[in-house]
């Protein structure tokens, strides 16, 4: 991938906080940022060590364990890039607005913060998941589409956003990606682990690699988000004024069926590519009892992850699949502005697989 040149009016590079450092958004992005000479803290409940970064241990649900945690960094830019799911649309926008509060408020007087990201994603243009798709924006998903009616946390943390940047004199964007693809163990929104996991099992047991979602989804046009991608585009909206204050939809540039990229995954993995049966045949409940043949998987290759939950995000990746609306975000406004980055798709996730190989993640 080829990163945006820089312009002579971007700002000096700085201290950045990662809030989400485990994820697969703030772990590219802490990776990211630490090799293009930031300093990095890298904010989790259970941070990894790293020779990259400062971990900062934080429970974002706790006001004073976020004062405690920020007291005395100097942190010139913060990139949120964490949400915790819950069982509502009302306990979403309850916890998940309850941690960007406590992150800003424990921020309150950072004499050098001079910007704030927030990542979220395409539910905002396609609602929570309890009414997912229930109605939606005009495709492709623009910028300025009006919110959609109801609760949806995304709109609920721009709010808290948008008020602490007033308030604190810093300048902020928002960033929507689609279906999220890299590397990261452990996270909801793991597609591309997701089906590595999936069709080394079709691999290992000899059945054939279905396509787990909507005849309409492997039907229609699509895309997907590189999270090295997300990880450019949110260094470069911080580092360039003309893209303050500003909401991004950050997707690869690449628009594709499903229909025409499942072949393709599965010729990797060396199985047969299946289209959607009629009924469909989701992964969650197909893979309710997987999770012993995963641990002799494990043993016999010699993996490092035996629990294959840590791994597999099934009900995530089913929703995306599953989808009964086209999904397609336009990158316009990002492009007029200078970020002209792209990234294949099918690179994507086979650069994600050589990875997970050589990690010994699958065999």
């Amino acid at each position: 991938m080829r990163d945006t040149q820089q312009s002579s009016n971007e700002k000096k590079k700085g201290t950045a906080l990662v809030v989400g450092s485990t994820g697969i958004t703030g772990g590219n992005l802490a990776h990211h940022l630490s090799e293009n000479g930031w300093k990095v803290y890298g904010l989790a409940r259970n941070p990894s060590s790293s020779s990259r970064f400062d971990p900062v241990p934080c429970d974002l649900c706790d006001s004073t364990s976020v004062t405690n945690a920020l007291k005395g960094l100097d942190i010139t830019d913060v990139f949120l890039c964490t949400w915790l799911r819950q069982p509502t649309e009302a306990e979403n926008v309850r916890v998940n607005g309850a941690m960007v509060t406590n992150l800003f408020a424990a921020l309150e007087g950072a004499k050098n913060l001079r910007h704030a990201a927030l990542v979220t994603g395409t539910k905002q243009y396609l609602g929570p998941f309890e009414a997912y798709g229930q109605t939606s924006a005009e495709t492709p998903f623009r910028e300025d589409n009006p919110r959609l009616p109801g609760l949806n946390f995304y709109y609920s943390q721009e709010d808290i956003l948008f008020a602490a940047a007033e308030r604190g004199g810093f300048t902020w964007s928002v960033h929507r990606p689609h279906s999220m693809i890299g590397y990261a163990l452990g996270n909801a929104m793991n597609m591309g682990v997701t089906l590595a996991v999936y069709a080394s099992l079709c691999r290992e047991t000899g059945q054939p690699f279905v396509f787990p979602g909507s005849h309409l989804q492997w039907n229609a046009l699509t895309d997907v988000t590189d999270a090295r991608l997300l990880a450019q585009h949110l260094e470069w909206a911080a580092m360039t004024p003309e893209a303050h204050n500003q909401a991004f939809n950050v997707v690869n540039g690449e628009i594709f069926r499903w229909r025409w990229l499942w072949p393709q995954l599965a010729a990797y993995f060396d199985v047969e590519a299946v289209g959607p049966p009629d009924p469909i045949a989701p992964l969650e409940p197909r893979m309710r009892d997987i999770a012993p043949i995963w641990q002799q998987l494990a043993k016999r290759y010699n993996l490092i992850e035996s629990n294959i939950d840590r791994l597999a995000s099934w009900w995530h990746t089913d929703g995306d699949l599953g989808r009964q609306v086209e999904c397609v975000n336009d990158m316009t406004k990002s492009r007029l502005l200078g970020f002209n980055n792209y990234q294949s798709t099918l690179s994507s996730f086979t650069e994600l697989f050589d990875r997970l190989k050589r990690e010994r993640i699958i065999p």
